[in-house]
């Protein structure tokens, strides 16, 4: 199959759309399929060029075999609507022009979180007459009122009337979760046309490493218990609240508390941090893709945390599978749904509600005190890994492309085409 991918993130950037995109489409690729994504030059999420990299009109690369064209786009942090929403419009007219001068696909994917990427796919699919696929990251513009960035308005119900417009047009949806294909029944969309697959880990690449001793030592980490965040630092994820745990915990010199990435809160948090005199807080800039698993071998557990929001019950973030991959065990706090369900199926670690520093200072402490019990999340979050390995993940996804061409085909012999 000829697949054309439209993607507003894309490696080098490390979030979970770019490393989703990419896992996906190199395992296509040796799969003997052509794909092309779509994508800008990598900015995200501080808004800045990276290195080697120019905002150009047009620009092909190779990666892995996938064919990579970056398009010029208006670059913002990831901060601020108005100014991302011009961002995210300037994607949208730049991706679909540049969609028109490629090879008529067999299939083509537009991926949220935001709807405009969409927009550009199915204004595709129209011109060049072939099916486009939904891939469905989030409740976007819900996720919008969740994380406090907007009130309800007439702007964002006009998001929620185009939404609903682009899953109707989707020849099929893929969602990364269940929730969301529950929630899109429940607003009429057809159960059949919605495929779950959610996100995964690679697990060539993450796997149980000893503590990289070079990151450990520049940082101050030698001997420590590190409870990490790896991620983005964004509104959705109330990181203030850890903040305030190490606060709580600011006589136990043996436990640092580790946040890994950038964000829009970043700068606030680390000036926070400083205010607060937190010498047991440790910030690391954004890791290059590749020096991912090496942060992550810093971490004796992982924390994964969400803002206190009814939405984020829907949400499973991607970096379980990554520590999952990694053997870590993990701390969950965020509303209880479908990713706490995980956790707790698979014994891969502890549930505690979000927002609360003094239930997850106590969690860290036992934890931290009962080494075997430690031990015993760790060895479930590594047997848990293989269930969501990126090899299958893409494999499900194929799958979903070739029932469609295989109905485009069948259409297209009962017209006498």
């Amino acid at each position: 199959m000829r697949l054309l991918f439209l993607s507003d993130n894309f490696p080098p950037e490390g979030n979970a759309p770019a490393s989703r995109t990419y896992e996906h489409a190199v395992r296509w690729v040796r799969a003997g399929h052509e794909v092309t994504v779509i994508t800008t030059a990598p900015n995200f999420p501080e808004g800045k060029l990276f290195e080697g990299y120019q905002n150009r009109w047009y620009a092909v690369e190779d990666m892995d075999g996938i064919r990579v064209l970056r398009v010029k786009t208006y670059i913002t942090a990831n901060m601020g609507f108005t100014l991302r929403t011009l961002d995210y419009l300037s994607f949208m007219v730049a991706g679909f022009v540049a969609g028109l001068a490629q090879k008529r696909p067999d299939v083509i994917i537009g991926t949220s979180p935001q709807f405009f990427t969409i927009c550009a796919a199915w204004m595709l699919s129209l011109v060049k007459r072939r099916p486009f696929v939904f891939e469905l990251r989030d409740l976007w513009p819900a996720s919008i009122k969740a994380v406090g960035a907007m009130g309800d308005s007439r702007i964002i119900r006009s998001l929620a009337r185009l939404e609903l417009f682009l899953y109707r047009r989707a020849a099929m949806i893929v969602s990364v979760t269940q929730s969301f294909k529950t929630e899109l029944i429940a607003r009429g969309i057809e159960s059949d046309k919605i495929q779950v697959v959610t996100n995964g880990v690679d697990l060539t690449r993450y796997m149980p490493r000893d503590r990289d001793a070079d990151l450990a030592r520049r940082y101050g980490l030698e001997g420590k218990f590190v409870v990490g965040y790896i991620g983005t630092q964004g509104l959705a994820h109330a990181l203030h609240r850890v903040l305030e745990t190490a606060e709580l915990l600011r006589e136990r010199e043996e436990i640092v508390f580790l946040l890994v990435g950038s964000g829009a809160r970043h700068d606030a948090l680390v000036a926070q941090a400083r205010e607060m005199g937190l010498d047991n807080v440790c910030f690391i800039p954004r890791q290059a893709k590749e020096n991912m698993p090496a942060a992550w071998s810093l971490c004796d557990i992982s924390l994964i945390q969400l803002k206190d929001e009814p939405l984020f019950k829907s949400v499973i973030p991607s970096k379980i599978f990554e520590a999952m991959g990694m053997g870590l065990p993990i701390i969950l706090s965020q509303p209880r749904g479908e990713a706490s369900g995980i956790i707790q199926r698979t014994g891969a670690g502890v549930v505690i509600p979000p927002e609360q520093p003094e239930m997850l200072a106590e969690t860290v402490l036992r934890l931290f005190d009962n080494r075997d019990e430690l031990a015993g999340l760790a060895r479930a979050s590594l047997a848990a890994a293989p269930g969501y390995s990126r090899e299958r993940q893409a494999r499900r996804m194929l799958d979903v492309f070739e029932r469609i061409t295989d109905w485009t085909l069948g259409q297209s012999r009962g017209d006498g085409g």
